[in-house]
């Protein structure tokens, strides 16, 4: 009995610990969905430069005119679309999913056009870099099927 109590009472530290650190730090999943809606709110504000610092300096971003690798060919590929007062689309997370490790992690969900309706889906790829901030690495969008012809 009298190693029990020693025991408990280190359990019980440990448990106190863990449960602190739990709740100062923000789940994987979270700090990806974050991470998304503020990447995404730089298209709304027309902020090139703050969308480039959600760009790893490896990233590959899959566009209309091919594959744009690293930070500086994925800004500068991006910059038309930010040209103007006006938001030629915009995107929200939907689902994230992060792999055990924490270093990971896949986004995905809609694209809007200006009026709202669903023109696509986006698909990209985070990695923890770090300096603790999550980047993209991989990004592609794909455009919504026709339903009216699938039977």
């Amino acid at each position: 009995m009298r190693f029990l109590i020693p025991a408990f009472v280190a359990a019980g530290i440990a448990l106190t610990i863990v449960s602190a650190d739990a709740k100062t730090k923000p789940d994987p999943r979270s700090q990806v969905f974050a991470a998304e809606s503020t990447f995404a709110a730089t298209m709304a504000a027309r902020d090139l430069k703050a969308f480039g610092t959600y760009v790893a300096p490896d990233a590959v971003f899959f566009g209309r005119r091919g594959v744009m690798r690293g930070n500086a060919a994925v800004v500068e590929g991006w910059k038309p679309l930010f040209d103007g007062p006006k938001a030629p689309f915009s995107w929200r997370p939907e689902v994230v999913e992060v792999l055990d490790s924490g270093k990971l992690a896949h986004s995905s969900g809609p694209v809007m056009d200006p009026d709202g309706k669903l023109i696509g889906t986006f698909n990209s790829v985070w990695r923890l870099e770090p300096d603790g901030r999550w980047r993209v690495v991989f990004d592609k969008g794909c455009s919504v099927c026709d339903s009216t012809h699938a039977e």
